[in-house]
């Protein structure tokens, strides 16, 4: 898979930073408090956006499970009127022909058996879709210290205005992206943080110190040193400060990447060697994986055709002009 970066501009960042600021919802401190309440594993919120996501699940699913009742209801009788047909528990004259009753047995049994089936398939597919808002909700809530301003933020600071990229891997792979970044490459001035400010992308390396532990990142990249003049031409560790935010609060880092990182084991990835990305798209979904360095020029030149500069968001016509 490819990856994409992101470059954030900071005067567009979209964060409440003064007790002046407008309130960004009109939903008061307890109201949030009610939203935030966890049941089943779920918080209300996440529950009330599923529905949002998928208005008519809950009916499909009351549907074919009240279907799947009658159907069970009418097979216990035709079950009954087939135990008589054939004699198994006595003579009876209002008897209906045995096949007659095999036939509704068989029809009774084969609607609980696909209503039933469509009810639980609702059902996962509310359940994986109640993860990946959870998910994402936990995404979300990742802090970061920005590269140039050292400002505090989380991920949903850059929602809307910035395009993020994580990338993700052991020592090696953290300094071969940031010399990839910083140094200059053959005869050719490296432009690619400014390549990646106007395509609005904000790249976040983050260290892994095992395939479960997040490790000191900034550290790691402030140390590191060009290879030699030649491989890393007028390396500057500064140069993509612009382009760059580093991970906080590692633990909760952890905890959101344990998956990724389970998933890429399995599938016979070395996450530490050879590290992976992880594109999150304006509105804070994931746009794709990929596993590797990213391939900077790709990744530039397709990522407003792949994400798109409009992305379904309120204010998306006032701020694109209304085209």
């Amino acid at each position: 898979m490819k990856q994409t970066q992101s470059l954030w501009v900071q005067p567009r960042l979209n964060i409440k930073n003064t007790e002046t600021d407008a309130p960004l919802s009109s939903i008061t401190p307890q109201e949030e408090q009610q939203l935030e309440k966890t049941f089943g594993g779920y918080t209300v919120k996440q529950r009330l956006r599923e529905e949002v996501e998928s208005p008519f699940r809950k009916v499909r699913f009351i549907f074919f499970l009240s279907s799947m009742g009658s159907a069970l209801t009418a097979l216990y009788f035709s079950s009954l009127n087939m135990l008589k047909a054939s004699g198994a528990v006595g003579t009876f004259t209002d008897t209906m022909p045995l096949n007659e009753a095999l036939t509704n047995s068989a029809i009774n049994l084969g609607g609980a058996v696909v209503c039933g089936g469509l009810a639980y398939r609702d059902y996962k597919a509310g359940q994986a879709n109640l993860e990946r808002i959870a998910r994402g909700g936990k995404l979300a809530k990742l802090g970061v210290v920005d590269g140039l301003s050292a400002r505090k933020l989380t991920l949903v600071d850059y929602r809307r205005y910035s395009r993020v990229l994580l990338c993700v891997g052991g020592k090696d792979y953290i300094e071969n992206l940031n010399r990839s970044l910083n140094a200059d490459h053959l005869s050719d001035s490296n432009v690619i943080p400014e390549k990646l400010e106007e395509v609005d992308v904000k790249v976040v390396p983050v260290l892994l110190t095992s395939d479960s532990a997040v490790g000191d990142t900034e550290t790691c990249w402030r140390s590191t040193e060009a290879r030699d003049d030649v491989q890393d031409k007028n390396f500057n560790v500064n140069r993509a400060d612009k382009a760059l935010a580093f991970p906080k609060n590692n633990a909760a880092w952890s905890d959101y990447l344990k998956s990724e990182i389970e998933t890429a084991n399995k599938q016979g990835y070395n996450v530490m060697e050879k590290g992976f990305t992880i594109t999150v798209k304006k509105n804070g979904r994931i746009l794709r994986r990929a596993t590797g360095m990213p391939q900077w020029g790709d990744l530039i030149g397709t990522m407003e055709v792949m994400d798109g500069s409009k992305f379904g968001m309120p204010g998306d016509s006032e701020k694109y002009d209304g085209n």
